[in-house]
């Protein structure tokens, strides 16, 4: 066989890969280098004359290397980021090779089949409407947005109104209600919509940010027209999820027509996978829409979120496209990504989500949920035990602790500083937050690769940075 012209580069790109993946467990978690020194490391003139592949790889890795974050690390805690397993890696390495424009089933039968099946897998694994729509979109935040404008044309439509064709001016207006503690994201696809983030309206949430069904049935009560209340499974801060059975109860009391419900479950809602933690997402199947995210517990590459609507009809007039130079749809069982999708030019964001799938199985699933979850509890029993340590929530994968200053003068600012010593110190990266008032370390437990011994080495390495940090004030104010 003759040389490809693609080999080297491939095989560049393969090292770096390997080195990366195969480092993670020996390298500072945190970047080495900040925003700053790697605009300097890349800047440079427009290049005149083009340069070997091969290098072009080699230089990008070796020079990209210092500031990358080692979120595959079993001790990357920040944000909710799951690590990529094998399979997905791989599948998304030959996403980028096959270069298919994931839109149509015509021209690219291949992956919009192989979405299709990964979706039907998807709504047996969290075990929702069977027949419902699910577009492969960026993540969360797009998710949320497709959801919405779904809702938004039917319950405008059971009012005489035709969004997707007259806009919103002279619409009635869409009563959107929302917890007090949801996902900014909501906000912003509100804003999006046209619906504006500030007129929603806001229901009171309990100490775990749960929205209280009594305070949405008041809520309701008040309202006339058109409503859509977002629910959430999984506060990014406390992992709470709102009592879902409650708030659909509230809402069928109110009157379904007319109405939509919407579950924001980025990662929440992979606890219906589990089936020891099934019951804390009990109702969700009575929504309308729900937005959960593929690269977080399903531990897929990032980008993949997954916009799901039990009203496929809604979804596609919110979201299709036709026009004389594309293939028509096919509506005998074969669906076109691009009718639930705001992208008519996108990857095939499902091919891994397929090799994930596959990968773990079922079983494998459930097991990577209930991990995560039993290592935020070990994580809130070993910190909890320690002196000066508050555990403000665990629920779920989510922990957030407050530090106590041991001198008395400022908790939030001591919190702080234990941070960013952890940060620093690269065995492990939890992130910040502020939860009821309180600023708290975020410990998100999300990753396939996160075992005890990885729990323990960054519970000593948060307790050391708090016994750091005390230290240096003492002396601090001792040569004051």
């Amino acid at each position: 066989m003759p040389p490809s012209p693609y080999d080297p580069a491939l095989a560049a790109a393969a090292h770096a890969a390997r080195e990366w993946l195969d480092g993670l467990d020996r390298r500072p978690v945190g970047p080495r280098r900040d925003a700053h020194a790697m605009l300097a490391a890349f800047d440079g003139p427009l290049p005149e004359h083009g340069e070997d592949a091969a290098e072009v790889v080699r230089d990008l890795a070796a020079r990209a290397e210092p500031g990358l974050m080692a979120t595959g690390s079993g001790r990357f805690h920040g944000w909710v980021i799951g690590g990529a397993m094998p399979a997905p890696i791989a599948a998304d390495w030959l996403v980028s090779a096959w270069d298919q424009n994931c839109a149509m089933a015509e021209p690219f039968p291949a992956t919009t089949m192989i979405e299709q099946v990964a979706a039907g897998w998807v709504l047996e694994l969290l075990d929702l409407p069977r027949a419902a729509s699910v577009g492969f979109v960026t993540g969360g935040q797009t998710a949320n947005t497709v959801c919405l404008a779904a809702a938004r044309g039917r319950v405008l439509d059971h009012h005489g109104w035709d969004v997707e064709r007259d806009g919103l001016q002279g619409a009635p207006r869409v009563h959107v209600v929302v917890g007090a503690q949801r996902h900014d994201t909501v906000d912003v696809a509100l804003r999006l919509l046209g619906l504006g983030g500030a007129t929603a309206h806001v229901v009171a949430a309990d100490d775990a940010g749960r929205m209280r069904p009594d305070a949405l049935a008041a809520t309701l009560a008040r309202l006339d027209g058109p409503v859509v209340v977002c629910a959430q499974a999984g506060n990014v801060n406390g992992g709470g999820i709102d009592p879902l059975d409650a708030i659909a109860d509230a809402l069928d009391a109110h009157g379904r027509d007319g109405a939509w419900l919407h579950v924001d479950g980025a990662f929440g809602l992979w606890a219906r996978a589990a089936p020891a933690r099934r019951t804390l997402v009990a109702g969700a199947e009575r929504a309308d829409s729900w937005a959960t995210d593929a690269h977080k517990w399903l531990n897929t590459p990032y980008d993949c979120g997954l916009a799901i609507c039990a009203d496929v009809a809604a979804h596609r007039r919110a979201m299709g496209v036709r026009a004389a130079y594309l293939p028509d749809g096919d509506d005998g069982g074969l669906r076109d990504p691009v009718d639930v999708t705001p992208e008519l030019s996108r990857r095939a964001r499902g091919v891994p989500v397929y090799a994930a799938i596959r990968q773990l199985g079922r079983t494998g699933v459930a097991e990577v949920v209930e991990r995560c979850c039993a290592m935020a509890e070990r994580y809130a029993e070993r910190l909890g035990a320690a002196d000066g340590v508050t555990v403000l929530g665990c629920r779920l994968n989510q922990v957030v602790v407050a530090l106590r200053d041991p001198g008395d003068r400022d908790d939030d600012a001591h919190t702080r500083r234990v941070l960013a010593a952890v940060q620093a110190g690269g065995t492990a990266f939890p992130s910040g937050t502020v939860w009821r008032g309180v600023a708290g370390i975020r410990i998100s437990v999300s990753n396939w690769r996160t075992g005890p011994d990885d729990v323990d080495r960054t519970v000593a390495e948060v307790l050391a940075a708090h016994r750091g940090v005390a230290q240096a004030d003492l002396q601090r104010s001792s040569h004051s």
